[in-house]
């Protein structure tokens, strides 16, 4: 991705909205016990269309937004969605992308990764929580619900970033 100021301003704009949508609606939406976590979706699409550097600084860019937003220890989210994108755009130059199936499948398989990870981060650092079997069922939950997300976003993404993009030839 060639990223220019009118790119970094798209860029800004998208991760606005998917924070004002995550924090405003999707938070508050329970379906089997756990949340849509839009904005992991937003940093998958971003690392796949741009690569590992876009997406380990967009990913990072979020996460420090999100954890600020939410008055919480920053670098939790910074740090998961940090690699988050990182690990997209690794696959995005590893192998080819072939249709929107293929990208709603590794978003789905990162957003559990992420969920995953900020979990054990918590759990790792000290965070007072109680762990049952039924984290297990939100993390499944979390990647299943990252499929249809990322249906709807990944063309969304893609049209307002389509002229910093570089197709492989």
């Amino acid at each position: 991705m060639i990223v220019t100021r009118n790119i970094a301003i798209r860029l800004a704009i998208i991760l606005f909205v998917a924070l004002m949508v995550q924090m405003t609606f999707l938070s508050f939406v329970w379906i089997w016990g756990a949340t849509p976590g839009l904005v992991a979706v937003v940093v998958v699409i971003v690392g796949l269309l741009g690569g590992a550097v876009s997406g380990a600084v967009f990913g990072f860019i979020a996460g420090l937004l999100i954890d600020t937003m939410l008055l919480g220890s920053l670098g939790f989210s910074s740090l998961v969605l940090l690699g988050v994108g990182y690990f997209a755009g690794r696959y995005r130059e590893s192998f080819r992308l072939g249709n929107i199936w293929q990208v709603a499948l590794v978003a789905s398989v990162l957003s559990l990764l992420a969920a995953a990870a900020t979990g054990l981060l918590q759990l790792a650092l000290g965070a007072d929580a109680a762990v049952s079997p039924l984290v297990l069922r939100e993390l499944f939950v979390k990647g299943l619900l990252a499929f249809p997300l990322t249906l709807v976003c990944y063309p969304i993404v893609r049209r307002v970033l389509r002229p910093a993009l570089v197709e492989a030839g």
